[in-house]
């Protein structure tokens, strides 16, 4: 199916979605398990990008094939043009969703790992793939593990002025209303954490039970 619409952010004109020859469900079958966006948000330091690399490894031991997005590496390229302004990171969560949204048509497992502190940026993310397909995972530790956590010295940072615009000190963290996940990060063990987001994509028929949860 032609599409041809334009989004208001688009500069482009007369271009048309190109469909290609292998679609997302051949890739899928080929691959052996369903794609999905796994989409890990929270305060810096609540170990977003600790579980979500957790997850990956325990997917990947078992042959899923799976992809890290994680907004340290992605401001050292894809958004190295943009800061930490407001609009900023509205234009950063978009890229993200529109990457994550390629990774899920090519039958990939790809996890985010990113503060993505305004729900309608997440909201938007979810609304570019079908229901099924978005899973926001909500890592809640408080802001007290967090700072203790900070091995950057972040927060002490922005508490003395000297990071603008830092979520949870200087600028707002919107918390998910309804998570598919909601995981006490600050209170529970990574292994922990790791199961439950496995037994998720196992109950959503996204994957099939993998070796790790059969050890236990």
């Amino acid at each position: 199916m032609e599409q041809n619409s334009q989004s208001p952010l688009s500069k482009a004109t007369n271009i048309v979605w190109h469909q290609s020859s292998v679609d997302r469900e051949a890739r899928s079958q080929q691959r052996g398990h369903r794609s999905a966006i796994l989409w890990f948000t929270g305060l810096s330091g609540s170990g977003k990008s600790t579980l979500a690399n957790a997850v990956n490894v325990a997917l990947h031991k078992d042959g899923y094939s799976t992809y890290v997005l994680d907004g340290d590496n992605i401001r050292h390229g894809l958004c190295k043009d943009l800061g930490f302004s407001d609009l900023d990171r509205e234009e950063n969560i978009r890229r993200i969703g529109e990457v994550s949204k390629l990774f899920l048509d090519a039958g990939i497992i790809v996890l985010t790992a990113f503060v993505s502190p305004f729900r309608v940026d997440r909201d938007n993310a979810r609304s570019l793939v079908g229901e099924n397909d978005f899973i926001e995972i909500y890592c809640s530790a408080d802001l007290g593990v967090c700072e203790t956590r900070d091995t950057k010295g972040l927060y002490a940072k922005a508490r003395n002025g000297d990071i603008k615009d830092f979520t949870g000190i200087s600028s707002p963290y919107e918390e998910p209303q309804s998570p598919e996940l909601k995981i006490d990060t600050g209170n529970l063990e990574i292994d922990q954490c790791v199961d439950i987001v496995i037994n998720l994509l196992v109950e959503r028929k996204i994957i099939s039970k993998i070796s790790k949860l059969m050890e236990n």
